[in-house]
């Protein structure tokens, strides 16, 4: 029998040839997932500057805002094991930088109440909105979501705070 032309090489391969194939396409994707974990990033907590004052918070409040924001906006980021498993840490690590960078428990303006008194006012309106913790986090991290009556204690006691600190500087003008 002559063989056609036009066939497909896939089904000409057979049965043992396909089996091949793929045990070699899948020890190739893992020699590439191997290779992807020399890629990781550094996973660093910087020491404290000025630690944000949650100890003046009430307790279920400090336990909010641990629980809720400072893996991704302080230099306290507990790192669980699957942040070093690549690409997931390539995204954790852009998760958390970018947290820092945008607001750091761990670097708060202690000095400056009406730079504090602001930041306390923009997490109060993120956190009632909604905006934050961020959906993606709080997937897999059941302790940081918060119910409606959590989102209100915070905004009522960042609120707070935030009026007692724009007083403070008031006074000192």
């Amino acid at each position: 029998m002559e063989e056609k032309s036009g066939q497909n090489p896939i089904l000409k391969m057979g049965r043992d040839g396909m089996n091949f194939f793929l045990k070699w396409i899948f020890a190739a994707l893992v020699v590439l997932f191997a290779l992807l974990q020399l890629t990781n990033p550094a996973f660093t907590n910087p020491p404290i500057k000025n630690d944000f004052p949650v100890t003046n918070a009430p307790p279920r409040v400090a336990a909010l805002l641990r629980a809720a924001c400072y893996d991704c906006h302080s230099n306290e980021t507990r790192w669980p094991w699957y942040s070093h498993i690549a690409p997931f840490s390539w995204q954790i690590s852009k998760d958390v930088n970018d947290g820092r960078e945008n607001l750091n428990f761990s670097d708060w303006p202690n000095d400056n109440p009406i730079r504090a008194a602001k930041k306390m006012e923009d997490m109060s309106e993120e956190i009632g909105y909604g905006e934050m913790p961020l959906k993606k986090y709080t997937l897999i991290h059941a302790g940081a979501r918060l119910t409606k009556n959590e989102r209100q204690a915070l905004e009522d006691w960042l609120d707070a705070q935030a009026a007692r600190l724009k007083s403070i500087a008031a006074t000192k003008n």
